[in-house]
């Protein structure tokens, strides 16, 4: 059976990009990545030095998230840059990217956030958690009318990030889910 997937958000829960501007959060490295326009000296779309976003990263999540067991997958608007920026900072392999095509960043009418019918479809059946700083309940509702697997949507402050409850919560389901299920 294939290991459950685990969609990964950057911004809120790997980058606590909402903690005390002028206080790095402890154990997290500053990553200063150029922000997208211009073209950098080799031409590769990115902007000149002088305009950097701060990113904040805890080089110990890659190994932690590594050992949960599921199959990885990036869930966020960095889309494959994050396996040029985040994952080496995390020490993670080259991970699937979800392409939300024209979702990306597509207010819904009806209050489900953007990502969540493009994951629904991407793990086509197969279970998975999603963290994230922006799902609701509009969300979880959705994910139990339209996906047949088991779905786990959990909320990362991210004023914080990743924290050690929030492992244990990712690790207790992948455990779930290799319990055997008896009807009665």
């Amino acid at each position: 059976m294939n290991r459950p997937l685990l969609f990964l958000d950057v911004d809120g829960p790997l980058n606590p990009y909402a903690a005390k501007p002028e206080r790095r959060p402890e154990g997290y490295a500053t990553l200063r990545v150029p922000r997208v326009g211009g073209a950098d000296e080799e031409g590769r779309g990115l902007l000149s030095r002088r305009r950097h976003l701060r990113v904040w990263l805890n080089p110990e999540h890659g190994q932690c998230l590594l050992r949960l067991g599921f199959e990885l997958c990036w869930a966020t608007t960095w889309m494959d840059d994050a396996n040029r920026w985040i994952a080496p900072v995390l020490g993670l392999p080259e991970l699937p990217v979800v392409d939300f095509g024209d979702a990306l960043l597509q207010e819904r009418p009806d209050g489900v956030h953007w990502k969540t019918g493009p994951l629904v479809d991407y793990a086509n059946g197969r279970p998975f958690a999603w963290v994230d700083d922006e799902q609701s309940e509009l969300d979880q509702a959705y994910v139990t009318a339209h996906h047949r697997g088991a779905g786990l949507l959990h909320h990362v402050n991210p004023r914080f990030g990743l924290r050690e409850s929030d492992f244990r919560t990712l690790a207790d389901f992948a455990r779930s889910l290799d319990t055997p299920r008896t009807t009665g």
